[in-house]
């Protein structure tokens, strides 16, 4: 499921709405039950689930898509499947049901397939004829606009996960080796031997592993000193519009194991363009047993800036390869509860004040 901050866009017909779900999702839904809830005039949150497969209960993806909707504050929404009729009939009407029960109002129940959009709700063959209405996205003022502002809407979610897909080729070869001159450099500076994956540890104000060791207080120092100026330098270098290259990527990955430098980087990571992009780079570029960090930043940055697909997919990336780090795993439990970014302002400097508990992560849907 995923939620974005909306971009301004004018919806005065259920042709404009069905214009503008790409863009408040970011890629063009198939196969899809989207609900875009309102408060008042204005679109404030807009939640995607899959289709329930053929025989399978809706029941549950639409009671789960109205409860994340109800905590939106909203008091009306309007119901899009994407996909035939026999799939789609039965998801959107379990999912009003559910929006009806927890009092928000329905403005509209849609189906969407093949150019062409039907009202479960119109009976007027004036407005919702039989066969349909046709539409183009292309020819419609609500894409314009969108465009204008900035806003994309990649061809299907396939396209957005391959904007975090891992690099290969010859980047994967220059950043394995100097992937290993970075966990060299790391072990010279803990004595340790050099390897390891991605921390376990707390989710704030714990240190790496040995830190409270009396023996190992100064490595630990010595650690969290690189990690803080490697994050720095990144979010420099970035901001002036350059590109780390392949030993200050392999550097930060590295240092990014230990959870005293993932919370540095966690504390000054917001949603603007360049930590996204920042993040992007990292994590695309990082070895697989160090994605866990930056891809996990690079979610919560996307988050914050209302780019809830992109965040989405990152989070599926990075538990699938480690499904127990615990920042990802927290994350993970925000967006599919849909909760505000907000609820993690502050963190993780006063974590144990949030609203937020861990949890074990939901097995997939």
């Amino acid at each position: 499921m995923n939620s974005t901050e909306r971009p301004r866009l004018s919806v005065r017909s259920p042709a404009d709405l069905v214009a503008a779900v790409p863009y408040l999702l970011g890629f063009h839904p198939a196969d899809s039950v989207v609900v875009v809830a309102v408060r008042g005039r204005r679109v404030v949150f807009a939640a995607r689930g899959d289709l329930p497969d053929p025989g399978t209960d809706p029941g549950p993806v639409a009671r789960h898509l109205a409860q994340v909707v109800v905590r939106q504050d909203a008091d009306a929404a309007t119901v899009i499947g994407y996909g035939p009729a026999a799939r789609v009939t039965g998801a959107v009407d379990a999912v009003g049901g559910a929006l009806d029960d927890a009092g928000l109002v329905v403005l509209d129940a849609l189906r969407v397939t093949d150019g062409r959009w039907w009202s479960y709700l119109c009976g007027e063959p004036a407005c919702c004829p039989a066969d349909g209405t046709p539409y183009d996205p292309a020819a419609s003022q609500v894409s314009a606009a969108a465009v204008f502002a900035g806003q994309v809407a990649l061809p299907d979610r396939a396209a957005l996960a391959a904007q975090v897909s891992p690099l290969d080729g010859p980047v994967r070869l220059a950043m394995r080796r100097a992937t290993a001159r970075a966990r060299r450099r790391l072990a010279a500076l803990t004595g340790e031997p050099s390897g390891g994956g991605p921390s376990g540890g707390a989710l704030s104000g714990g240190g790496p592993a040995g830190e409270a060791t009396g023996g190992r207080r100064g490595e630990a120092r010595a650690v969290r000193s690189a990690g803080t100026a490697a994050v720095r330098a990144a979010f420099r270098r970035q901001r002036r519009g350059e590109r780390l290259d392949d030993d200050e990527v392999a550097w930060l990955t590295v240092l990014l194991t230990q959870v005293a430098v993932r919370d540095h980087a966690w504390s000054r990571t917001d949603g603007r363009d360049a930590d996204i992009s920042l993040w992007t780079d990292v994590f695309r570029r990082a070895e697989p047993d160090l994605t866990a960090a930056p891809g996990t930043l690079l979610s919560f940055a996307a988050w914050r800036a209302g780019h809830g697909a992109l965040a989405a997919v990152a989070l599926e990336r990075v538990l699938a390869a480690h499904p127990e780090y615990p920042l990802a795993v927290l994350l993970d439990d925000a967006l599919r509860r849909g909760l505000p970014p907000s609820e993690l302002d502050g963190w993780p400097a006063n974590a144990g004040g949030s609203v937020l508990r861990r949890r074990r992560r939901r097995p997939p849907r």
